[in-house]
């Protein structure tokens, strides 16, 4: 088989890296979250209450967007707002624990969807997809 060009194989890379993660986000699309409302629950569950404007330099929004996002995600009751514990003029967003329940009831069902699928490969085409996973995390590390 001929080698493709860098640009072509790279670009094949791309699509095909872009595939996967719009299949692995769909096997959780009965949540509905959009990335930025999952990736705040994500946060917020990680790292714990956060203000609006933390949680907007963290995901390199405007705080008009996060204020959105976080209006959203209150009118579903996945978070609440609560008083800063030490500057009474500012509120933090804390995930509720309906919140919690519809972000590991959508992390469950990414990561069954994604264990089924690798299930499905060969012995030698799993091992190569894991060696891959250490690459692509380097990459993402740099």
């Amino acid at each position: 088989m001929p080698k493709k060009p860098h640009d072509t194989a790279t670009l094949d890379f791309i699509h095909a890296m872009g595939s996967l993660i719009r299949r692995f986000r769909s096997a959780a699309a009965s949540h509905e979250l959009s990335m930025t409302e999952s990736a705040v629950m994500r946060r917020l569950d990680v790292e714990g209450p956060a203000t609006t404007a933390d949680l907007a330099r963290a995901e390199s929004v405007k705080p008009q967007s996060m204020g959105a996002t976080i209006a959203a995600l209150e009118e579903r009751g996945f978070v609440e707002r609560r008083p800063h514990p030490t500057d009474r003029r500012q509120v933090n967003i804390a995930l509720t624990s309906k919140g919690a329940a519809v972000r590991n009831s959508a992390k469950d069902a990414k990561r069954t969807w994604l264990a089924q699928a690798i299930a499905q490969l060969d012995e030698k085409d799993r091992e190569t997809l894991y060696q891959a996973g250490k690459i692509i995390r380097r990459l993402a590390e740099k």
